[in-house]
């Protein structure tokens, strides 16, 4: 299946997106082990399985229409601790938002309807779970403080056990 070179560079263009998000995750997942926050690194670790799947359907798209998936990875920007892990997380979010609104602009005005499809479902994903889970991690950090807040993260996860 052929289609637009438009809605193949785009899509290359949002799977670097979907990487640096990939990777930005699980560096803070990892952070978050170490200094035992269990909780996050859960949830972290969960959104860096996430972009990951992401990615894996936009490379599989690609292919289909005929492309060759770019495996270059966008920018990342890592935080020094926990407040600065979530609001670099957070922007990361509300960016890959604006992307993927521009991808399925694109993909309307291409005809691409199946792809604009897959965009529209991580845009809902994006919106509705991630940038939504930040921005309430924020917020709670506001209400509570932030040292409660950290003392509220400390539940052991599973997999810290494995990384030290």
């Amino acid at each position: 299946m052929r289609s637009s070179q438009k809605v193949i560079d785009y899509l290359n263009f949002l799977l670097g997106g979907e990487l640096g998000a990939r990777d930005q995750y699980f560096i803070h997942s990892q952070m978050y082990a170490e200094w035992n926050f269990g909780k996050l690194y859960d949830r972290i670790h969960h959104e860096m399985e996430d972009e990951t799947v992401h990615a894996q359907l936009l490379i599989q798209r690609i292919l289909m229409l005929g492309g060759k998936p770019n495996m270059q990875v966008s920018e990342i920007n890592i935080g020094s601790d926990v407040p600065s892990m979530l609001r670099s997380d957070l922007e990361l979010e509300y960016s890959v938002q604006e992307h993927l609104k521009e991808g399925i602009a694109l993909c309307e005005a291409e005809r691409d309807y199946v792809t604009r499809d897959i965009l529209v479902r991580q845009l809902e994903d994006t919106e509705q779970d991630h940038a939504h889970w930040l921005e309430k991690q924020l917020r709670l950090i506001d209400l509570m403080g932030l040292q409660n807040y950290l003392q509220s993260m400390t539940a052991d996860s599973d997999q810290q056990g494995s990384t030290h």
